[in-house]
């Protein structure tokens, strides 16, 4: 067998990189002096590493993240903005979502709600878990949308079955009565399974007369907070963060 056609065979097998490490140490005089095992195990190093970070990108690209450039270790802890670091690094591990936990980031525009959710979409990538991105806006346009062409299941299995959904513009609007029930069965699909994170100007205690108040489907509280499961709080901005009644800002 030529050395060409095995680099065309694991080519078709696509084993790309691999098959350039190959190249490169079939053109290196100094791999000869190297156990086969040893070049062997190299070229299955080089392979993993690339597949790997492309299903990372995959992840990444996939998700649609709003600032894909979000990191949790740019986050800046000055004083001024008297954040927990300790408390946001333990986030980070993803601990909420083995756990199926749920995430409120709420504040101010501008107070950087949609980076820190992001951020923790990124290291929920790096732990190859699959998530999403969606402004709730958009998210709504698009359910409607299929609701009128037929496609409603399939959009909602879209935002339904990523392990890590982030929801932007969470009630930024009130939404219509059929907009509610669209919010509702999302959820529902979601719940004991998945961890949502939710980005809003509004804490809790808006939310009820944004969801429609006494007429809404929402009407019974408790059943909309028992479809979120396990969660934790986190104003963001002027108040303070909690999880599991510790804190994100300190006082």
């Amino acid at each position: 067998m030529t050395t060409q056609s095995t680099m065309d065979k694991l080519i078709e097998m696509r084993l790309t990189a691999m098959s350039d490490a190959f190249r490169t140490q079939i053109s290196d005089p100094k791999m000869k002096e190297i156990s086969f095992e040893d070049r062997f195990g190299m070229l299955v190093d080089i392979e993993y590493s690339n597949r790997k970070s492309n299903s990372l990108k995959r992840l990444i690209r996939n998700a649609g993240f709003d600032q894909p450039d979000a990191y949790i270790g740019d986050i800046n802890y000055t004083s001024g903005r008297k954040l927990n670091r300790s408390l946001i690094e333990r986030l980070a591990t993803c601990e909420y979502i083995t756990e199926h936990r749920n995430l409120f980031i709420t504040g101010a525009t501008g107070s950087g709600k949609t980076y820190l959710a992001c951020a923790f979409g990124m290291e929920a990538c790096r732990q190859r878990y699959k998530t999403k991105y969606v402004r709730l806006p958009d998210l709504l346009l698009e359910l409607e949308m299929a609701r009128n062409d037929g496609t409603y299941k399939k959009v909602q299995g879209k935002y339904a079955n990523p392990v890590l959904l982030i929801i932007d513009e969470w009630l930024l609007l009130k939404p219509t009565e059929s907009e509610q029930h669209d919010i509702l069965e999302l959820l529902h699909r979601r719940r004991r399974k998945s961890s949502t994170i939710f980005c809003s100007q509004y804490d809790s205690n808006g939310w009820y007369d944004q969801l429609g108040g006494d007429d809404s489907p929402f009407a019974n509280v408790k059943h909309f907070f028992t479809l979120l499961g396990k969660m934790f709080f986190t104003p963001y901005g002027k108040e303070f963060f909690s999880y599991s009644g510790k804190q994100i800002f300190t006082s």
